[in-house]
């Protein structure tokens, strides 16, 4: 049996036993202040180099990156199911500004962050920036489920999350392809032009397509979505330098707003498939981590850490919501609630693929930042949203409420 055989069984054993036990176990953590999101990272970390060595995955390995790829697709699907038509015309303000202006934003001030407490580069604190920028609101799950928290907040912080994930994807991809041994001649804004392009362009044509051969079984839609996804994907990145995530996403969006049926099909239907693969990375994810990778660069990574998830979002959100009606408790609960999750570990792994000197340091810091975040997000993700849900109750406000304009 080869050592490739081995280490996916062990792969296998290892997630299907956890899966099984996080199954058994779901109930009392969501009673819990801890998350099955960290529980399987710990799990993943205790199983992997860090402390045992039951679970040893190559970073480097065709297998961990097209992994992270895989649960990248599927993740970018369900968000862009989730997007609602009507939401999307009438609510789109909050959204924006935060995509336009605090994204960038909490990069920049992460990026200020790294190169003042790091040795790493202006390039490489940036990379580390655009890593830290997307938000995964999926780890703060009683936030966007709870029907009592505003229909805004939740519609506002789901839709930023699933379009950062593939907006910062052409700046990871950028400044990563800058810094390997084959960036050489590299022209940055020619290559993020072009992914947005590609990537918008496919997937509203696959999305627009789709939309017009949509199986009429219901049992069919959550696959045909899936198949859809996958095509958007592949014709995405065929083309040069296409960015098959963007296409994904924009896919997904265009497909939802035509059939929002198809929504309906895919979370009774593919729920379960998203849960695993979701788990799953979680798992890969935490086995790649060590102690001493994780605090190589010693205060200065905890530094890191504590001005991405205390200073950058926070301060950027509030900035970019400057002239909203939005009110300060909202805004506080919006800039918190900016977790680093999936994308920001996927966008990680496919950095260590790119043979980068710094590629090591880089990934240790995102993966400290986002290991803090599942921690301290998911223990106050449960109170967070009851607190703002009795202010919405106390002061009269309804799920399916009318946007905060800007005034």
């Amino acid at each position: 049996m080869g050592v490739v055989s081995q280490r996916f069984e062990k792969a296998a054993l290892a997630l299907g036993v956890l899966l099984v036990l996080g199954a058994l176990l779901s109930g009392l953590a969501r009673r819990s202040f801890v998350s099955l999101a960290a529980v399987f990272v710990i799990a993943g970390f205790l199983l992997g180099d860090g402390v045992t060595g039951a679970l040893h995955l190559d970073t480097s390995s065709a297998f961990v990156s097209e992994l992270a790829t895989v649960a990248l697709i599927v993740i970018l699907l369900r968000d862009g199911l989730e997007v609602e038509g009507e939401m999307l015309q009438s609510q789109w303000r909050l959204p924006l500004r935060k995509l336009i202006l605090a994204m960038p934003l909490t990069a920049i001030v992460v990026a200020l962050a790294t190169r003042w407490l790091t040795g790493l580069s202006w390039t490489e604190s940036f990379l580390v920036g655009a890593l830290l920028s997307p938000t995964d609101p999926v780890l703060s799950s009683s936030v966007v489920t709870n029907p009592r928290v505003p229909r805004l907040v939740r519609h506002s912080l789901n839709l930023e999350s699933g379009l950062n994930d593939g907006l910062a994807l052409p700046a990871v991809l950028a400044l990563a392809a800058s810094l390997s041994s084959h960036g050489h001649g590299f022209v940055w804004w020619r290559f993020v032009l072009e992914n947005l392009a590609f990537g918008f362009g496919v997937g509203g044509l696959v999305g627009f397509v789709a939309a017009r051969l949509i199986p009429r079984v219901d049992g069919m839609r959550s696959l045909f979505a899936l198949g859809t996804a996958f095509a958007a994907y592949g014709l995405a990145v065929l083309l040069p330098n296409g960015n098959g995530l963007i296409a994904v996403y924009v896919c997904a969006i265009v497909l939802s707003v035509h059939h929002p049926e198809v929504r309906g099909s895919f979370e009774r239907q593919g729920a379960g498939m998203v849960e695993v693969v979701k788990l799953g990375i979680f798992v890969v994810f935490g086995s790649l981590l060590t102690l001493h990778g994780l605090f190589g660069s010693g205060w200065a990574a905890v530094g890191v850490v504590a001005a991405t998830l205390l200073v950058a979002r926070p301060v950027a959100v509030f900035l970019a919501l400057i002239g909203t009606a939005t009110d300060i408790p909202t805004r506080a609960f919006m800039s918190w609630f900016g977790p680093k999750g999936v994308a920001t570990m996927t966008f990680s792994i496919l950095v260590l693929s790119e043979g980068i000197a710094a590629g090591s340091t880089i990934f240790n810091l995102a993966a400290l930042t986002v290991f803090v975040s599942i921690i301290v997000h998911g223990v106050t993700d449960t109170a967070g949203a009851e607190w703002i849900a009795r202010r919405a109750d106390a002061a009269g406000e309804r799920s399916d409420e009318p946007e905060l304009n800007a005034a």
